[in-house]
């Protein structure tokens, strides 16, 4: 019987573009074949990404869905935002969808509330996350898996973090503490305690890359390519004191947050010029992380390091300070990038993985690290006809 294969797609919080992998999981259960979920052995990762495909949203689409994060798009056009993406979430998909038994797409995420706030007029937790899931079933002819946060949300979660239980089930290894670090938009991280799912602990650490891309579009570019533009200045020390003194970096975990909270609008930058403010950026994003592993609850190995953020060299160094001696690693020094795992494609499988489990009707978050009241099988499973 052939192994299961699953599409995974993720647009994140930077909204640069749409990650399409291809996942297959040799000597998982067959899908749909009533299997309980099995017990974890072996050297990570428990899985393949077979391949990859990374298409870039065009400039009008991105500065569409960055007006919706803003909260300044109207019903009209969050409507026609909605059903664009999820043509984009198709056509992203097609390539690998026909070696595949199910699409799991993420979406992407424009507004992300996980708690009440009367003062800003939220009465309850409310997420939402655009891209319809049946223009990618239509248009790939497999069943789609997507939605997956409101389940949590629903059972008292802040529907965040989500990766942490394929963080767990594929990159857990026996006697290992492992810090697995995704550097979005939005920084976040999973603590494995070896194979134990009890001990795993994940949340936010605050802002990853959007504060640097913020600098970086004051010169027209989209994000700082090779850390170039924050390698040009130097930090502002009174700038990132006044910044570290955020009152949500001092929250304890389960938590999560997004760019309605991290923006250069809501921060204020002094009057820095673009460099020193892309400097100060960097060292923010950097120290942010290292002072959230004091939230930890033992001693951690190393800190491997995924998403855009691993492309930064200047993120890279101020990060490997501020986290010494603990040390930085890549999905690269590990090996796994010969398992088709890298810093690109750590989420996108995930969330493959995620549909998997969903459609498996196996549970798929761990609820300690949501803070919900139980597991959920996060995500909804839309059918469709076969091409």
């Amino acid at each position: 019987m052939s192994a299961p294969r699953v599409v995974g797609l993720m647009s994140g919080t930077s909204a640069d573009g749409i990650d399409a992998v291809l996942l297959e999981l040799s000597g998982w259960p067959a899908l749909g074949g009533g299997a309980p979920f099995p017990a974890l052995s072996g050297p990570a990762p428990r899985g393949r990404v077979l391949e990859h495909i990374f298409t870039p949203f065009s400039a009008a689409l991105r500065s569409e869905v960055l007006r919706a994060m803003s909260g300044q798009m109207n019903v009209i056009d969050l409507t026609q935002l909605h059903w664009a993406l999820g043509e984009a979430l198709a056509q992203a998909a097609a390539p690998l969808a026909g070696d595949a038994d199910l699409v799991a797409s993420h979406g992407q995420t424009v507004q992300h509330h996980p708690k009440a706030a009367q003062e800003r007029g939220w009465a309850r937790p409310a997420t939402l996350q655009i891209g319809e899931a049946a223009v990618i079933a239509e248009r790939c002819g497999r069943p789609v898996v997507a939605d997956f946060r409101p389940a949590d949300l629903a059972a008292g979660g802040v529907g965040a973090p989500l990766v942490p239980f394929a963080d767990w089930a594929l990159l857990a290894e026996e006697g290992i503490n492992r810090v697995l670090l995704n550097v979005g938009g939005i920084a976040n991280l999973t603590f494995l305690p070896s194979l134990d799912a009890a001990g795993v602990m994940a949340f936010d650490t605050g802002p990853g890359n959007c504060l640097i891309d913020e600098a970086a579009a004051q010169t027209g570019a989209s994000y700082d390519e090779g850390g170039r533009l924050a390698a040009a200045g130097a930090p502002h020390a009174g700038t990132l004191l006044a910044w570290l003194a955020h009152p949500e970096l001092q929250l304890a975990p389960p938590k999560a947050t997004g760019r309605e909270v991290w923006a250069l609008a809501q921060l204020g930058d002094a009057g820095l010029s673009v460099p020193e403010l892309a400097a100060t950026a960097t060292a923010f994003t950097a120290q942010t992380i290292a002072d959230a592993l004091r939230f930890l609850p033992a001693h951690a190995d190393e800190l491997v390091i995924a998403g855009g953020g691993a492309k930064n060299p200047t993120l890279m160094r101020d990060l490997a300070r501020a986290i010494s001696p603990l040390p930085l690693r890549t999905f690269g020094d590990l090996g796994w990038d010969a398992y088709g795992f890298n810093e690109s494609t750590r989420e996108a499988a995930a969330f493959a993985f995620l549909g998997y489990c969903h459609a498996q009707g196996w549970p798929n978050t761990l609820p300690h690290t949501t803070g919900a009241r139980h597991a959920v099988s996060g995500g909804k499973l839309l059918l469709a006809e076969p091409t």
